[in-house]
């Protein structure tokens, strides 16, 4: 039973530390053009919500991408569905938010909300909502169209936040 507490009460911290990791690395802001990843780019009209899925697996790796030729780079990970099966996740932007405020880490057990898409001939993940165990959840989009957490006008994106809190 005590043990069950302290993992609990280290897990409330490590989600404290998060959510101020979050609240810092989103104000940074996007750049002027959004890099690719505006709401009408090509890169998001691939995000088609009534097509949503999950997936399960272990993080094997976090990484930087750039989803598609002349965008800004993003942030994705290397998803073990199983012993054979790897997929690559995308997540979003690096101005959004980079590898160490995602709050993940190799050998995480993740389940991921989202879509698929295929993207020069690779079929890839496009997260919305990401949650490890009991008390970790980190959405990028909203799961019913797939707007963009960084696309928000700055109160709505207050409204998501609260609700995952």
């Amino acid at each position: 039973m005590k043990k069950r507490a302290a993992q609990i009460f280290i897990d409330m911290g490590f989600i404290i530390g998060i959510i101020f990791s979050l609240s810092v690395c989103v104000h940074a802001g996007p750049p002027e053009n959004l890099g690719g990843w505006g709401i009408d780019a090509p890169y998001n009209q691939l995000y088609d919500a009534s097509e949503r899925d999950k997936i399960r697996g272990y993080v094997r790796d976090i990484k930087e991408v750039s989803p598609m030729p002349g965008m800004s780079p993003g942030v994705a990970l290397v998803l073990d569905e199983s012993e054979n099966e790897q997929t690559l996740v995308h997540i979003c932007p690096v101005w959004y938010m980079d590898q160490k405020s995602l709050g993940l880490r190799k050998g995480d057990k993740l389940k991921i909300k989202g879509v698929w898409a295929e993207i020069n001939g690779e079929d890839i993940f496009m997260a919305a909502k990401i949650k490890r165990g009991d008390f970790f959840v980190l959405k990028v989009r909203l799961t019913k169209d797939g707007m963009p957490f960084w696309v928000m006008p700055p109160d709505q994106l207050a409204r998501e936040k609260a609700a995952t809190e």
